[in-house]
């Protein structure tokens, strides 16, 4: 846990972009640019802030963490992970694969329109799935890009 509060690291990065902007500026820039206030002044202040205090926020935050303890990935991961027992639609003919990846072998062809049942295993964009194919029961691994909910209206 941080002795400094949260909501103070945005602020310091930008107070440290402003002050090394600054410092910059007077160093690099032709001293005519600041005798009185102009446009290219302001810019040159607006954007050196903008991209050493987005460096600074890059450099200082904690990569992958989001409220709770949780990364973003795995925070995104449970957010688009089928939940098991759901049934989907195929929105176009879609291969059922062994695995996931479009070079696993092909277990069968589900025309559109199918219906699929999520086992809730997921990796990325390729979730696990059970269906019907002319009477027999495959289970495979299916581009969830091609998957609506079976409920969802066109």
């Amino acid at each position: 846990m941080s002795i400094v509060p949260a909501w103070f690291l945005p602020f310091a990065c930008i107070g440290a972009a402003l002050l090394a902007t600054l410092a910059l500026a007077a160093r690099f820039t032709p001293g005519a640019w600041w005798r009185r206030a102009n446009a290219r002044a302001l810019a040159v202040l607006v954007l050196g802030t903008c991209v050493i205090g987005g460096a600074l926020w890059w450099i200082a935050a904690p990569q992958g963490d989001a409220p709770g303890g949780v990364s973003v990935v795995q925070a995104a991961a449970a957010h688009d992970a089928p939940l098991p027992g759901r049934s989907y639609r195929v929105a176009d003919a879609l291969n059922l694969r062994a695995a996931n990846g479009v070079g696993a072998r092909r277990v069968a062809v589900l025309p559109a329109g199918s219906v699929v049942t999520a086992t809730g295993v997921a990796d990325g964009d390729w979730w696990q799935v059970r269906t019907l194919v002319d009477g027999q029961p495959f289970e495979g691994w299916a581009s969830s890009l091609w998957l609506r909910r079976a409920d969802e209206r066109r």
